[in-house]
């Protein structure tokens, strides 16, 4: 999802986003991150994450006896049954198909001004979800140093992952923005009462 700077540093889209997609849209920029077009695809990724990070689990708990790996021989099931996933008690797969459901509803939770109406859901929301991108990318990193192979679904799941940094990334931003405001607009009301209070 490529964005750009506008002039009051706002990430917005290439394309100027019209209609009820700009709706509740952040001052400075040309479309509303909390709005459903933005959010439906992050819950969707969600939920395919949750179906692969599943079937990887099942997998890893042996209640199914192999699992599909087109491309790469072996490798998954040395990946997969390898000493990193299973440093936990619970299997790494188990722990990431978790993380995705609640990717998922947290992606759909509120209405299309949560950015601003619920800040501090949509900042838990992307703390869920960016450092989940970024794990996946370290677990990628290690799939050939120390097995020397690729799983299939392993690298679907990372995919999967990093598609959703970016719908996360800038609800974030327009929420950060409007937390870190809120004392200066307290104080503007603040001294709006006052000013009106002298004139009176």
């Amino acid at each position: 999802m490529a964005v750009e700077e506008t002039q009051a540093g706002a990430p917005r889209r290439h394309r100027r986003a019209r209609g009820p997609a700009a709706e509740h849209a952040p001052e400075g920029w040309v479309y509303n991150p909390s709005a459903w077009p933005q959010r439906i695809p992050i819950a969707a990724l969600a939920v395919i994450g949750f179906l692969i990070a599943g079937w990887l689990s099942l997998y890893q708990w042996g209640f199914a006896p192999t699992i599909w790996e087109p491309l790469f021989g072996d490798a998954s099931e040395r990946i997969l049954t390898g000493k990193v996933s299973n440093l936990l008690p619970v299997p790494d797969a188990a722990l990431g198909a978790l993380g995705y459901l609640a990717d998922a509803a947290l992606g759909l939770a509120g209405g299309t001004d949560r950015w601003k109406k619920w800040p501090w859901l949509v900042i838990v929301f992307a703390i869920a979800v960016i450092p989940f991108g970024l794990v996946s990318v370290t677990l990628f990193i290690l799939q050939p140093t120390l097995y020397d192979g690729w799983c299939t679904l392993c690298l679907l799941s990372v995919a999967v992952s990093l598609a959703m940094v970016p719908y996360a990334w800038d609800e974030f931003v327009a929420s950060w923005r409007w937390v870190r405001g809120g004392r200066k607009r307290t104080r503007a009301r603040q001294a709006h009462t006052r000013a009106m209070g002298d004139g009176a």
